[in-house]
């Protein structure tokens, strides 16, 4: 079977804040090799675990971000370790890491050593604030990402402190960059030969979920502020809300202007009215001439009452339903369970289950990121057990005898 990457291999090298990155590369067809210490990455303590057992080969989240990957041990601190890494970077299109700046260098494994073995290597480094600059020495896990890049700045309500959201982000948004721009530097090498160091920052990464934050400071000269679940607009003065209870749980749905504001606006109204639930003030809005950067704070909050009245008197189901049928921009919060079931997903056939033999059972994964006409993307296998594939790289492919492995696995290097 043919892939997008069919033919690359990395290594991948990567703590948790980098398991994505490879995941991606292995997703479109890099034969991605998992390099862990002997006895196993620390990311397989990290939970939840299948069944609630915890077990270095029941981490769910190992599965989910080390998915489709073979995997080996190998110490690269000793120097046999070292020596075994080298031979597999001369077989390696990229090598995927997340250490701090300047581990690799001190291990004679940095980019310069790596390209002198393989001019063509990519070397993927993730790290909180980059290789170079004066913080990149500093630590940085998600919190500090997110506080450093702005987004915190801007998430929780007004009068309390900043927060942070959901599941831990910023290392989920920093792989997937870096994987993005490791296949340019793959293009690029097809190109010219040569390969290159991609350096991602989790802080620079983030700055591109401001959104409308930067420009609206270069723009207007405003600070946007916490505003809870309400947003600033563009140009704005007024805050609008974004977040509306609906019968079951909650919509988000922006009252904005401009002609696509337009559509939906007058769309929601007369829904609205059809049902009774509008007056001579709604039915009287030209929502063409209405702009959104000179509405008063009190003619959005009426305009809300009416959309809050309407929403509250349906469930989401109703809600996201009656919105597609009349192209109204709009979308139901749904939690995992719902998202299971989302026709959007079901039809695209997102999720996919994956079978775990050791457990006797099926998983169900994410699928991949994008969608090919000419070639399958997605999970085809299992994450790998601790050291699964040592065999079939360090004997079959290596050439190392029996008396080699017992040896390395004495001296702790395998």
């Amino acid at each position: 079977m043919y892939q997008l990457l069919t033919g690359c291999r990395a290594l991948d090298l990567t703590d948790d804040k980098g398991y994505l990155c490879g995941k991606v590369l292995a997703d479109l067809g890099v034969e991605v090799i998992k390099v862990e210490r002997p006895g196993g990455d620390p990311g397989r303590k990290l939970g939840p675990f299948y069944h609630d057992i915890p077990s270095p080969e029941k981490s769910l989240y190992w599965f989910a971000y080390n998915i489709n990957k073979k995997g080996i041990t190998l110490d690269i601190e000793k120097v046999n370790g070292k020596e075994i890494f080298k031979k597999l970077v001369e077989t390696a299109d990229f090598v995927l890491e997340s250490f701090a700046p300047g581990y690799l260098d001190n291990l004679g494994l940095g980019y310069g050593e790596l390209s002198k073995l393989n001019k063509g290597i990519v070397l993927a480094s993730i790290s909180p604030f980059g290789q170079t600059g004066p913080y990149k020495d500093y630590k940085g896990y998600d919190l500090v990402a997110l506080a450093m890049s702005g987004l915190m700045y801007v998430t929780g309500e007004p009068d309390r402190p900043p927060v942070c959201f959901s599941f831990p982000q910023a290392y989920l948004l920093a792989s997937a960059e870096a994987a993005a721009s490791t296949m340019l530097a793959h293009y690029h090498k097809k190109i010219t030969g040569e390969g290159q160091h991609v350096d991602t920052s989790a802080q620079a990464c983030f700055l591109t979920t401001l959104t409308n934050m930067i420009p609206r400071w270069e723009l207007s000269r405003i600070v946007t502020h916490r505003a809870g679940s309400r947003r600033m607009g563009l140009f704005a003065q007024a805050d609008v809300r974004s977040l509306y209870r609906c019968r079951d749980g909650f919509v988000a749905f922006l009252i904005l202007g401009g002609i696509s504001a337009a559509k939906t606006n007058r769309a929601l109204v007369e829904w609205m009215d059809s049902e009774g639930m509008a007056d001579d003030y709604l039915r009287s809005m030209d929502w063409l001439k209405f702009d959104f950067a000179t509405v008063t704070e009190e003619e959005i909050q009426r305009i809300e009452s009416y959309v809050e009245k309407f929403f509250l008197a349906h469930t989401k189901a109703e809600i996201f339903e009656g919105a597609k049928e009349r192209a109204i921009i709009l979308q139901p919060l749904m939690g995992i369970p719902e998202l299971l079931h989302y026709q959007q997903l079901e039809v695209r056939e997102f999720w996919q289950e994956v079978e775990h033999p050791e457990l006797g059972d099926k998983i169900t994964y994410p699928g991949p990121v994008i969608k090919l006409s000419q070639a399958p993307v997605g999970p085809e296998r299992r994450a790998p057990f601790i050291g699964e594939h040592n065999k079939e790289i360090y004997v079959e492919e290596l050439g190392f005898s029996r008396e080699d492995i017992m040896a390395l696995e004495q001296a702790g290097v395998i």
